[in-house]
Order: structure tokens, then sequence, then C-alpha cells
């Protein structure tokens, strides 16, 4: 099974993309911020993370930089969900591999595509 951690302080937002990432055959579990994903991240490690950059106690650029330390040998892709467009927001996580960002709002069919074909690369065993 393919599985997604969604990282949003926004139930409304983790309620729809859960729902449209387990209809499309995802397995998905969440996180309302950037510490409880990185609880999440002492424990399991998701195929893909899927992430906001604006949250309370962590943010998802805080997020990034502690799992590109602490987690240096990461296999899964990082998804970051953000309305900023701004150069300087994408500036840091050039530094961090497996970044990528998609604007909000997002649409499902795009995002679900961006899975499907980020999949499509990776061999099974990785996973």
């Amino acid at each position: 099974m393919r599985r997604i951690l969604i990282v949003d302080d926004e139930p409304h937002v983790v309620r729809v993309l859960k729902l449209a990432l387990e209809r499309a055959g995802y397995v998905v579990d969440q996180a309302g911020d950037g510490k409880e994903a990185l609880d999440y991240l002492q424990r399991s490690e998701p195929d893909v993370l899927i992430t906001d950059i604006d949250m309370p106690r962590m943010t998802g650029r805080e997020l990034c930089t502690h799992i590109d330390k602490e987690l240096p040998d990461r296999l899964f892709q990082i998804f970051i969900l953000t309305s900023r467009a701004e150069v300087e927001h994408r500036e840091w996580s050039r530094v961090i591999p497996n970044v990528s960002f998609l604007e909000k709002p997002v649409s499902i069919r795009n995002l679900v595509a961006r899975l499907d074909e980020h999949f499509a690369k990776v061999p099974i065993s990785q996973a």
C-alpha cells in the first residue's frame, strides 16, 4: 500500500484531501502540524508527505528542515501545499532533497496525477 501523510492545521482541508486520496487507492494518515508529523515520523515513514507551510507550533518549512537534519536517509517525497508563490518561499527548499510545491487551492485531480506520476517512477520496494 502507498502511504501518504497529510500535515495541515485546517481540518476541512485534511478531510477533503484524505477522502480524495483514499478514493484513489492510497492509505492516508494525518497530522495537525509539524510537531505531530515529527512524532509520526519517529514511528513510521510514509511514501509521501503532503504539508502546508503556515501552521501553528511548527511550520511546514520548519518541518522540512527538521526532516532534512534528523532523517537524512529518508526516501519519501515531500509535497508542499502553499498559496505563497514568492521566490523566497521556494528558495529554502532547494537544499532539501525530494521537495516539490503544489499551489493552493490544489486541484484534487492534479494532486492525484502528481502522486501517480511520482509512484510510477518509484520501485515498489521503495514505496
